[in-house]
């Protein structure tokens, strides 16, 4: 009897992992090159070997790490054969040659390794766009003659200008993709702008967190919505925008966002633009935690950095400690809190659903600070205006007049959905405002409801 034919696994790349640590790195507590090798397992790489590091006050400008150890770690790669050696820390054209030279194998440093990450993970067109950009922007300065042609028009009529050599033909090349992709992002960008200016009468929430704290999961929870979620890191690339019912039947828009890291390659940040559009714009933002790592401070200030980098302006109000069963000394949680005074705290666990309650009463308390309390009378017989005011409104109270014609409503609403009604509203339906919202819109909402 024959077998089946089995499909073969290609084997995993072995790679050595060493790094430099320089005087404004943050400590990791999984222990040196924790991050780099969890990032090689994402990329589906296996780490091999204890792994080098060297403390150095400043990188040495030809090989990045000093000539000793440079020699130890030809050594090992003569010991353990392996494919590559991943260093965890971002190198110069110049530093990449001279190590491949002194080791003799692949030398990926910790951008590469990301944006191969990213490039596995993109889904979109978006996605896929914004990962090629960053690799073409990060391969620009890295091309050499032998560098295999990046198209095979190589030497055509009407490739090459007199005497142009392969790499200015390789640079004028990748320039050009370069161009044409931003090209390509701008337009989208311009789309997204349009999406999210379309929503601007809705409350918009953003997710933002380190990579793999959860916020997928939570989403999910939240929403209810089967959005992928797995525990590793960068499992979302792309923007999620899906419809958050509070308990009081109000709907806001809850948005999932691509994971921040630390020393993240800012070309990586730049290229993503488009896909944090909703970050930008978002009316609430809730910075996710994973309160049960290790190193939580140091990776809640590295998305206060990129955030800062986005906009001066984006400052998480709710902070969401998750995970929190997972973690196995509460006292450490206030700690993290040391200058945040001014942002509230939710434990929540997004896996298991303890806490939410308290989450989403500090959600609607933000939503209330920010709407109207208004009084309106529908007509009985308007049903779409008395759904419109039902689902859209945190109702206070309802009754209806003596001659039983006339629904009288007092409810708070947003400074959106209060536009709403007053567009959709007919002659016969009465709108009164008793009470402004507590907390003034933000400046980007006042800018969209600016006339043109």
């Amino acid at each position: 009897m024959s077998r089946e034919p089995q499909p073969t696994r290609s084997p995993l790349e072995r790679f050595l992992v060493c790094g430099v640590i320089l005087p404004d790195f943050p400590p990791e507590f999984d222990g040196e090159l924790s991050e780099a090798r969890a990032l090689a397992a994402a990329a589906g790489a296996k780490a091999v070997g204890a792994g080098i590091v060297q403390r150095r006050s400043r990188p040495h400008p030809a090989t990045l790490m000093g000539k000793g150890k440079v020699e130890e770690i030809a050594e090992l790669v003569k010991a353990l054969e392996p494919d590559g050696v991943l260093v965890d820390n971002d190198l110069t054209p110049a530093q990449g040659r001279n190590l491949e030279k002194a080791w003799g194998v692949r030398v990926i440093d910790r951008s590469e390794l990301i944006l191969d990450i990213f490039s596995n993970r993109a889904k979109t067109t978006q996605a896929s766009l914004q990962v090629e950009l960053a690799q073409n922007e990060y391969l620009l300065p890295r091309l050499r003659r032998m560098w295999t042609h990046l198209e095979r028009m190589e030497g055509a009529i009407g490739t090459r200008g007199p005497g142009e050599t392969q790499l200015e033909t390789d640079r004028r090349l990748l320039d050009k993709r370069i161009a044409d992709i931003k090209g390509k992002l701008a337009g989208i960008e311009r789309r997204k702008q349009r999406e999210v200016r379309s929503r601007a009468e809705e409350f918009k929430i953003g997710l933002v967190g380190y990579t793999n704290a959860g916020k997928s999961t939570l989403l999910n929870r939240l929403t209810g919505s089967e959005e992928f979620a797995a525990d590793m890191p960068f499992a979302t690339l792309d923007t999620r925008t899906r419809q958050w019912i509070l308990p009081d039947r109000r709907v806001v828009l809850l948005s999932d966002t691509v994971g921040f890291l630390q020393r993240l390659p800012h070309h990586l940040v730049a290229s993503f633009h488009a896909t944090l559009e909703e970050t930008i714009h978002a009316d609430l933002l809730l910075h996710v935690v994973d309160a049960s790592h290790p190193d939580a401070a140091h990776q809640m200030a590295a998305v206060e950095e990129v955030l800062g980098e986005i906009s001066p302006h984006l400052e998480p109000e709710i902070l969401v400690f998750n995970k929190i069963d997972r973690v196995e000394d509460p006292l450490k949680l206030h700690l993290l809190l040391e200058g945040r005074d001014h942002v509230d705290v939710a434990h929540v666990s997004a896996h298991t659903g303890d806490g939410l309650e308290r989450l989403t009463q500090l959600v609607i308390a933000r939503l209330d600070a920010r709407a109207s309390t208004v009084a309106v009378r529908v007509p009985v017989t308007d049903g779409r205006i008395v759904a419109l005011v039902r689902s859209n409104g945190a109702i206070l109270s309802e009754s209806m007049d003596e001659a039983q014609t006339r629904l009288h409503f007092r409810l708070r609403l947003s400074q959106g959905a209060l536009g709403i009604l007053r567009r959709e509203a007919g002659p016969g339906v009465e709108i009164e405002l008793i009470e402004g919202p507590r907390t003034p819109p933000s400046s980007d909402a006042l800018e969209e409801q600016r006339p043109f």
